[in-house]
């Protein structure tokens, strides 16, 4: 008979957590780097119409989004015919010059020349919206207009 007992023969090893930190910060950067922020909160129905013969813009200009269409639901309070967003609040049609240019003091001096408004709106929306955004662009001296669409047949619209 032993005169000592060994009370560590029955015990698994304790598990190494030294490393835990470097895995947290690793699994941290790549989220953050990986992660595609929102740009903005939809408060508008946007069905956008479709179409066969469609040009993807390139990301390397300056894009601002001007939203267009009927409020979602939620929001029926802003009433039932299509609306304005700009950013993450409804407006009016008057207020589009001050966004355009709130958009161009954004930006570096040298790319002002090449930002872009892109009209994503509704496909059930009255195109008089569109007619009067358009005016408003024109008098903000915005002249460089893109309106998204989906891909799809024409004629399903």
């Amino acid at each position: 008979m032993s005169k000592f007992k060994s009370k560590k023969d029955n015990e698994l090893p304790a598990v190494n957590t030294a490393s835990l930190p470097d895995i947290v910060f690793m699994l941290l950067f790549f989220f953050m780097v990986v992660t595609v922020m929102r740009e903005d909160t939809l408060l508008i129905q946007n069905r956008l119409p479709l179409a066969d013969q469609v040009e993807k813009l390139e990301k390397k200009y300056p894009i601002s989004y001007i939203y267009a269409g009927k409020p979602s639901k939620g929001y029926e309070k802003y009433g039932t015919e299509a609306r304005l967003q700009l950013n993450d609040k409804f407006a009016d049609i008057s207020e589009i010059q001050a966004f355009i240019n709130s958009e161009r003091l954004a930006i570096r001096n040298e790319l002002v020349d090449y930002l872009t408004v892109s009209l994503k709106v509704d496909r059930d929306a009255n195109m008089g919206i569109v007619g009067d955004i358009k005016q408003e662009l024109r008098k903000a001296n915005a002249l460089k207009i893109n309106y998204s669409v989906a891909t799809g047949s024409a004629l399903e619209n």
